[in-house]
């Protein structure tokens, strides 16, 4: 439990201090239900939309439903040389 608070409590000051809030899933789970602030890039359309990204100076924190479609975008995120905060699911906001 604590590391999903530290997780949480990291997530939450690195937006704070202006990092942006990516949301992986589906458009019609964010339109159901996201993160005040996020912008939505389907995890499967991130390697065709890594441009949209390019002038974002700063870490990313990237989430999904349960952790698994944001570490796949943390990871190509990083690859494309982007600072990710991986906050996993949406509940661990």
């Amino acid at each position: 439990m604590q590391a999903v608070q530290n997780r949480n409590h990291r997530a939450r000051e690195l937006v704070a201090s202006g990092a942006t809030l990516l949301d992986v899933r589906t458009h019609e789970e964010f339109v159901s239900h996201h993160l005040e602030g996020a912008l939505n890039i389907p995890v499967a359309e991130l390697p065709g939309r890594l441009p949209e990204l390019g002038g974002v100076r700063g870490p990313i924190v990237v989430y999904c439903r349960s952790g698994g479609r944001s570490a796949s975008a943390a990871q190509q995120l990083r690859g494309a040389g982007h600072e990710v905060f991986d906050l996993g699911g949406i509940a661990n906001w």
